[in-house]
């Protein structure tokens, strides 16, 4: 795969997807700009170099049809404001009008499109629809690492179709972060995976598992694995069909010397309210009724001095129902322990990035990955679409 700064940009107009799927308020302001702010260095590098700058990108889930709310007029004002310079914004990704206005483009001129995912033949990666922003573009940047697991018409319809194409810095720093993390790791390779179903992660436990030197699993898909062992979890979430599969994990892990962590106390309540009344027991002791919402203190200090030993932290997944006060502690901790550590740090997971700002932990981490499907795929040892495109 090529990279962005080794494209041949002046002059070109500049296709490149990013991922501007920001959150907004009820009056469509935006309320985290950060996602804008990660594609930065390749937006300067294309205006830099004397490209033509067509962004595009998708908001929220349209389901194929034009929706106001989900319009990225108020990321179009923003872009601008963060780059100091005017961004066109096209009333529509497709189209003469908007080929007229990409043809406009000065050197080092900046456009936004409008929705992908006003289009149905975005996410079922329509050859016409791809055409059609193929007509936009005479190189393709791939900079959008949180949907380049989605074969979607902008992701891996494009480079087909395109001669030039490449992938962008963000990109780029997936990449080389990942393959530090669990290719050529700074050992002991610690991996936290927490979350609320093993079944949307067993994959990962799978691929990861003879990789990793410790296994810290917690969460509610912590539950499946200590029924496994013969713990009642009472009314907790729990998967019972993968209660076999999490036992024959854990027995390979044995056989093969790798280290599984499993919380040994929690946090229990009747069930996930602002003040619902807690209590801290032993995971083997956990009350009729109540349920497991976060790890207790104990295996707080374990988990802790786990990767305070590490020389790489790899962490996808809340430890419990953080988003709740009286169940937040736990994440809060594995924040703070992760901050604290001289490992390499990398965490991926939008519930994960979202705990690690709520600690105040963001600028101790060495990388913070920007999508968590992606992330989880290529933890699951699964090529992405869309490095898979820029590859052929």
């Amino acid at each position: 795969m090529k990279f962005i700064d080794e494209l041949n940009l002046r002059g070109k107009r500049v296709f490149m997807r990013v991922d501007f799927n920001v959150p907004l308020d009820a009056g469509l302001n935006i309320t985290d700009d950060h996602r804008i702010r990660a594609a930065l260095p390749s937006m300067r590098h294309v205006i830099e170099a004397g490209g033509r700058l067509v962004l595009a990108s998708h908001l929220g889930r349209p389901g194929g049809k034009r929706v106001a709310e989900y319009s990225l007029a108020p990321v179009a004002a923003r872009v601008g404001d963060i780059l100091g310079r005017k961004v066109g914004f096209a009333p529509d990704c497709i189209g003469d009008v908007v080929e007229r206005m990409a043809g406009e483009l000065g050197d080092g001129d900046v456009m936004l499109l409008e929705n992908l995912r006003f289009y149905p033949g975005e996410t079922k990666n329509d050859p016409e629809f791809a055409a059609a922003l193929a007509r936009l573009a005479d190189v393709y940047v791939n900079d959008a690492f949180a949907v380049s697991h989605r074969a979607h018409a902008s992701v891996v319809g494009i480079p087909a179709m395109v001669s030039e194409c490449g992938a962008g810095f963000l990109l780029k720093n997936e990449v080389e972060y990942f393959h530090r993390a669990l290719e050529a790791p700074e050992r002991p390779l610690v991996a936290i995976l927490g979350g609320a179903k093993v079944s949307s992660k067993l994959g990962a436990v799978r691929n990861i598992l003879p990789v990793v030197d410790v296994l810290v699993i917690v969460g509610a898909m912590a539950n499946t694995f200590l029924k496994a062992n013969g713990c009642d979890v009472a009314g907790s979430l729990v998967e019972d069909d993968l209660v076999p599969t999490a036992l024959e994990l854990m027995r390979k892990a044995g056989e093969t010397g790798r280290k599984i962590v499993l919380p040994l106390d929690c946090v229990v309540a009747d069930g996930l309210e602002e003040d619902a009344e807690t209590g801290i027991v032993r995971v083997e002791s956990v009350p009729a009724g109540k349920m497991i919402l976060d790890i207790g203190p104990e295996t707080v200090e374990i988990v802790s001095d786990v990767v305070s030993e590490a020389g790489t932290v790899v962490w996808n997944g809340p430890a419990g129902a953080f988003e709740i006060k009286p169940f937040r502690s736990g994440t809060m901790e594995i924040a703070h322990a992760v901050g604290a550590s001289s490992a390499l740090s990398i965490i991926g997971g939008g519930d994960t990035d979202a705990a690690v700002h709520m600690a105040g932990e963001a600028g101790n981490i060495s990388y913070m990955s920007t999508g968590g499907g992606a992330f989880l795929t290529l933890l699951e040892g699964k090529k992405l679409p869309g490095f898979e495109a820029l590859e052929g």
